[in-house]
């Protein structure tokens, strides 16, 4: 997932790359001793990889000019993603996070990249409350003989 503008600028050039990378190997001529499959499957593979590159590029530029406007979360290890994204569909920049916070951005940074792991729940509900993020969503209880199906925590 991009998360920040220099991302976005990084991911756009590597997109580029693969771009000009499959043109050009798709009009060289045939090298003797490497088989027609092998070079297909070569461009294969980077048309693969240069989809997931464009899908990336697709969903932040989708979030910056506010054509998403929901997210769905299907289980709460989904909200430190829905954390960025409502930041990028904010058009907050993490500097400007960390300043409604009252922290710094390299905090910020390290909350994203750890995928808030080292935040606390009162710094997760700092952030939505930052966003102006609304969050709804179900908990469901586990049924049957308590703690039963709930199996171990990761």
């Amino acid at each position: 997932m991009i998360k920040n503008e220099r991302q976005y600028r990084i991911t756009r050039a590597q997109a580029e790359k693969f771009e000009h990378a499959m043109a050009e190997l798709a009009s060289a001529p045939d090298t003797p001793g490497v088989h027609p499959v092998l070079k297909k499957a070569q461009i294969d593979a980077l048309r693969s990889q240069l989809g997931d590159l464009k899908a990336e590029l697709e969903d932040y530029q989708a979030l910056r000019s506010g054509k998403r406007q929901v997210l769905r979360l299907d289980s709460f290890d989904d909200l430190p993603r829905a954390l960025v994204q409502g930041r990028i569909a904010a058009g907050l920049s993490q500097q400007e996070l960390a300043a409604r916070l009252g922290i710094k951005e390299q905090q910020v940074q390290r909350y994203e990249a750890s995928d808030y792991q080292s935040a606390s729940l009162a710094r997760v509900a700092e952030v939505v409350r930052a966003l102006g993020l609304r969050i709804q969503k179900d908990v469901f209880l586990p049924s049957g003989t308590a703690g039963e199906e709930c199996g171990p925590l990761k």
